[in-house]
């Protein structure tokens, strides 16, 4: 099998190798989560859907902080939000973020406590 020949139709776009547009769109996702508040708020939306107060509360940080922080996760189009009566509820939709950030995390729990490192 080439470089550029899918195993299925839908993963054609996985299977080669990147170019520059997906090289600086990947490397704009890790220059918004190189923020430890606004890492630590996609891992919080990687456990499921919340909203402003409970994730202020969750990472204690400021609220007016953490809904700054959501609305640049928003624009660059990481997180969605809906309404759901008063509040606005935030969500993770997309899988591949879930995994970079849980990966993300886990890898640095390998750094800081010395557990060895596997596949």
């Amino acid at each position: 099998m080439s470089e550029r020949e899918p195993s299925s139709p839908a993963s054609v776009v996985h299977q080669r190798t990147p170019g520059a547009r997906e090289l600086a769109a990947a490397a704009g996702v890790f220059a918004l989560l190189a923020d430890p508040t606004r890492l630590h708020l996609v891992w919080l939306l990687s456990r499921g859907e919340s909203d402003v107060g409970a994730l202020a509360e969750a990472c204690g940080a400021a609220r007016p902080a953490v809904s700054q922080h959501l609305a640049k996760l928003r624009l660059s189009g990481l997180v969605q939000h809906r309404k759901d009566g008063r509040r606005v509820v935030y969500t993770l939709p997309d899988g591949h973020m879930r995994r970079l950030v849980v990966e993300a995390i886990s890898h640095a729990d390998h750094q800081v406590t010395g557990e060895p490192w596997h596949d």
